[in-house]
């Protein structure tokens, strides 16, 4: 047995930061026990001081999800730490994680206070922490671009204050694998008492880095990582999850370190952050994306044909994603089996879901031939999104359009109160006209930033896939839907981005 790594899983907090993310509580809560059959060792559930639904997220995290550590961020403030403790005291295993910025131009433009106030500051609130839990984690925010003097400094009095996990942060993903590697030696030799705590690292990627850097962090001495399911997370994302265990599984022979990680269940955590987040999964991305294993080189295909591990280095049924020939459902097929089939491809469905999802597929069925997995995934990110922020409801599009005709739509809606609403307006062309149609029943009128279409599958009958963003008040909202009509797939995507938006306004009003 190597020597263990510990997974600190920040999908809930720094995840949810990136921009147009917007997890509610139940999605939260749902992700928190996916994240818990997964393994992870920590879950930072959220800064509970951000907003009251972060608060009561948080808390039930705490009480309903019992076998692994549950972390809520604070800033290096009374007021925080005294919420955050608020949030987790009912864990099985609380964690208090506090920060404060420590490279000089974050100290002097956003803090505008000096090295010796921000040395007594954190050394002060960890403590505060410390009369809480003992189970305390400090991290010094762009250690990466702070005075490495400096960051020695502020980790000996934290760890003195009584800090058992101490976090060095590359907070805007500045640093090169090998000045990291560095770093994190000249801590080790310069931190006295830095025996006393667990180093872990915690990276951004914003230089497309955040993985390596990781790595070396292991290799020099980190034994926690802080990561998100698909690398989600503030601008570029954080350090992907499946990349690193991956890593360190595959290339075990080199790194020597193990996890707790139950890899089989990467591919549903993956969907499932995906379709909350409402952020696509490129389709190379490591791991997870849509292409990792996939062949379309004749050479690769002969290879694979003949013996798998001639062109894959990974087994994905080790990742937890579907083997063997792929079996095609179509309008014939019965519950059971259709109820079979998704627990094959990971999908443990409640009662309510599986007639949801169920229906959904009898009907996709009756527009085409072959149903494959793809679209049955898709079907699943469709159907299976809480219901808890759907303040708007589709219920009826028709448009009208042609090169010789004005393009018309007409739509009919349900209302937070459950009253139905119609109308109609024209535009440039029918999805123009849909969105003006949805934009004067509502009331609201964001700007439209990205709109992309894609296939879900082949052929003239395949699912149109679309992803849309807009804008409003300077934030970025996502919405994604699919069907075998791409109009009407548009209007499901832009309605799942108003209602984000919604939901964020709603929670931005409660904590003004």
């Amino acid at each position: 047995m190597g020597e263990k790594i510990y997974i600190f899983d920040t999908t809930l907090r720094d995840g949810e930061q990136s921009a147009g993310v917007a997890f509610t509580p139940q999605e939260k809560l749902e992700i928190a026990k996916q994240l818990e059959k997964l393994g992870v060792d920590i879950i930072e559930a959220g800064f509970p001081c951000s907003t009251p639904g972060d608060l009561e997220a948080v808390q039930k995290i705490s009480r309903e999800v019992r076998g692994t550590t549950i972390c809520a961020l604070a800033r290096a403030v009374t007021t925080d730490i005294d919420t955050a403790w608020e949030a987790i005291k009912n864990a099985a295993d609380p964690r208090i994680h506090v920060f404060i910025n420590t490279s000089d131009i974050q100290m002097a433009h956003q803090l505008n206070k000096d090295r010796e106030q921000v040395l007594t500051q954190a050394e002060a609130m960890v403590r505060h922490a410390a009369k809480y839990t003992s189970n305390v984690e400090f991290s010094p925010m762009d250690a990466t671009r702070a005075d490495p003097r400096f960051v020695y400094e502020i980790v000996r009095r934290c760890i003195d204050a009584g800090a058992t996990t101490v976090n060095i942060p590359d907070s805007v993903g500045y640093a090169i694998p090998e000045e990291l590697g560095g770093l994190f030696r000249s801590i080790f030799e310069n931190v006295p008492n830095i025996h006393k705590a667990r180093v872990s690292f915690h990276g951004q990627n914003d230089l497309g880095l955040c993985t390596a850097n990781t790595l070396t962090a292991i290799q020099n001495g980190a034994r926690q990582v802080e990561v998100t399911i698909n690398g989600i997370g503030e601008r570029a994302g954080n350090t992907s999850l499946e990349e690193v265990v991956m890593a360190l599984k595959t290339r075990k022979d080199y790194f020597g370190f193990e996890t707790s990680i139950n890899t089989r269940e990467i591919y549903r955590a993956s969907k499932m952050v995906e379709t909350y987040s409402g952020m696509p999964v490129q389709w190379n991305k490591a791991v997870v994306g849509k292409n990792a294993f996939r062949h379309g080189s004749g050479i690769h295909q002969d290879g694979i044909l003949k013996l798998r591990e001639t062109w894959e280095i990974m087994d994905p049924a080790e990742i937890g994603i579907p083997q063997g020939t792929q079996l095609i459902m179509g309008k014939l097929s019965g519950r059971h089996a259709f109820k079979v089939h998704m627990e094959e491809l990971g999908y443990e469905l409640t009662d309510e879901e599986l007639s949801r999802v169920f229906s959904a597929f009898k009907e996709l069925a009756d527009k085409k031939m072959e149903v494959d997995d793809r679209d049955l995934e898709a079907i699943v990110n469709e159907n299976m999104r809480s219901m808890e922020d759907a303040a708007w409801r589709l219920e009826l599009v028709q448009v009208s359009a042609g090169d010789h005709s004005t393009p018309t739509a007409t739509l009919r809606l349900v209302d937070p109160e459950g009253n139905i609403r119609t109308d109609a307006a024209t535009g440039t062309g029918p999805v123009d006209a849909v969105y003006r149609a949805m934009n004067r029943i509502t009331g609201l009128s964001p700007r439209l930033t990205e709109f992309s279409v894609n296939s879900v599958t082949e052929g003239i009958d395949a699912q149109g896939d679309v992803t849309i963003r807009i804008e409003q008040d300077g934030r970025v909202y996502t919405g994604r839907a699919a069907d075998t009509d791409i109009i009407v797939a548009s209007a499901k995507a832009y309605m799942s981005a108003l209602n984000r938006m919604l939901l964020v306004n709603k929670r931005d009003a409660v904590r003004n």
